[in-house]
């Protein structure tokens, strides 16, 4: 069995047509049937139901589909990890983060971090919180900005770069809009507006408001940095956000407030597999970070 077999009926079976399947990989039709002809005579199995031109994929062709992309995947890996010993400045970085660091923490990284290396590129992905966790640990991405940082584990190592306060943002008619900071038990008669249960942000606010002496009323919930900040500025309710959420705002129908009690505060870090090396593009990126914050954030 030849590779070069594996991805001709990967091309065949996407498309079930030989002729644009030949097409798409500059090769001649015949050349491509010829190669399925012998990967089946291999198996000993039929890998397509042929009806004139029409061709469908057998049922344990489809089976056959599907752990064919998954080698050719690991093999495409494969190869790059290799490229990427050989020169690591010419590598990818697998980067996941949040909505919550990808309006300035993200972009000021990824900026200083290409100046220094340019030919080095990436593959940017943002998720939800636990849906990074999860893909730094099967391998998806390299690794993840993440806040607040996680405890470390069997399967991920953690590493905090800094602290951020969490504040209060109000409507801009407010009747706090213009103090300079407040406690957040002031706050126990408004509504709030949170991201929706089982996001972390959320529990953070929730947990805030708990040792404040109340269980905040939310009004409304969103998916998204964007999404918050818009209910509120239409007057929906408040909400808890991070500083470093701030960065970009130039709303006039918002304002946002410090928190004097109680303090509120996030970790903001990045997380690495344990359960393999990093490679060696990856340990760039990730030796960067760690000195990045260290001196200059």
């Amino acid at each position: 069995m030849e590779l070069r077999q594996l991805r001709y009926f990967i091309e065949v079976a996407e498309r079930e047509h030989f002729t644009k399947a030949a097409e798409h990989l500059h090769v001649a039709q015949s050349a491509i049937s010829l190669q399925i002809s012998k990967l089946e005579d291999e198996l000993g199995v039929a890998l397509f139901d042929r009806v004139g031109r029409n061709i469908k994929l057998t049922p344990i062709g489809k089976t056959f589909l599907i752990h064919s992309k998954a080698a050719i995947k690991a093999i495409d890996y494969a190869k790059e990890k290799v490229d990427e010993y050989l020169d690591p400045e010419f590598g990818t970085v697998k980067i996941g983060y949040p909505t919550s660091l990808a309006n300035h923490l993200l972009p000021t990284v990824i900026s200083a971090f290409k100046t220094e290396h340019p030919k080095i590129s990436y593959h940017l992905r943002q998720g939800s919180y636990a849906s990074l966790i999860d893909s730094v640990k099967n391998g998806e991405l390299d690794l993840a900005f993440l806040g607040p940082v996680p405890p470390s584990t069997a399967d991920i190592e953690a590493h905090v770069l800094f602290s951020e306060n969490i504040s209060v943002l109000v409507p801009a008619n407010h009747p706090a809009s213009a103090n300079k900071s407040l406690s957040l038990a002031d706050l126990k008669n408004d509504d709030f507006v949170l991201y929706p249960n089982g996001y972390v942000l959320r529990q953070i606010a929730v947990d805030a408001c708990n040792e404040a002496g109340f269980e905040p009323k939310v009004s409304a919930e969103g998916e998204d940095m964007d999404a918050i900040k818009g209910l509120v500025s239409a007057g929906i309710g408040v909400s808890l956000l991070p500083n470093g959420t701030f960065y970009d705002r130039t709303s006039s129908l918002t304002v946002q407030i410090p928190i004097d009690t109680p303090e509120v505060q996030r970790t903001v870090g990045i997380i690495i597999p344990k359960n393999r090396s990093l490679a060696p593009t990856e340990k760039i990126f990730f030796q960067f970070v760690k000195e990045f914050f260290d001196w200059d954030f």
